[in-house]
């Protein structure tokens, strides 16, 4: 069983960054693909991005390619998510997730284990 603790949200400006953090308990954090989702008030829970059990492989939704940048750190048992020139239609609440067998992928539905999400707003 894997625990999932997201930090790093807050409120920024349109432009500017923020970087979130998901941190792991238990050793077999490296078996785990990992994937970033978010919420919006009233919208479904969409996927944003994922990574392989090593990092080497990448996905991100649309709206994020190219401003949003997913890495993972398995000596820490971290997941990141860097976000850059942030608009106010990213605001959400940010979840990280964790899917066993070492792939990402982009359904909510393939994930077993969720954190509490971590409030990321946007201002215009």
């Amino acid at each position: 069983q894997v625990q999932l603790v997201e930090s790093g949200g807050g409120l920024v400006q349109a432009g500017g960054s923020l970087r979130l953090s998901c941190a792991a308990s238990g050793r077999t954090f490296s078996t785990y693909g990992m994937g970033w989702f978010r919420q919006a008030p009233g919208k479904e829970r969409e996927f944003v991005a994922g990574i392989n059990w090593s990092g080497g492989i990448t996905y991100y939704a649309d709206s994020v390619k190219g401003r949003f940048t997913i890495s993972r750190d398995n000596a820490k048992s971290t997941v990141y998510l860097q976000m850059n020139s942030l608009k106010p239609e990213d605001t959400a609440v940010y979840y990280c997730a964790a899917k066993p067998g070492g792939h990402y992928g982009s359904s909510r539905w393939e994930y077993n284990y969720w954190g509490q999400g971590t409030q990321v707003t946007v201002s215009s």
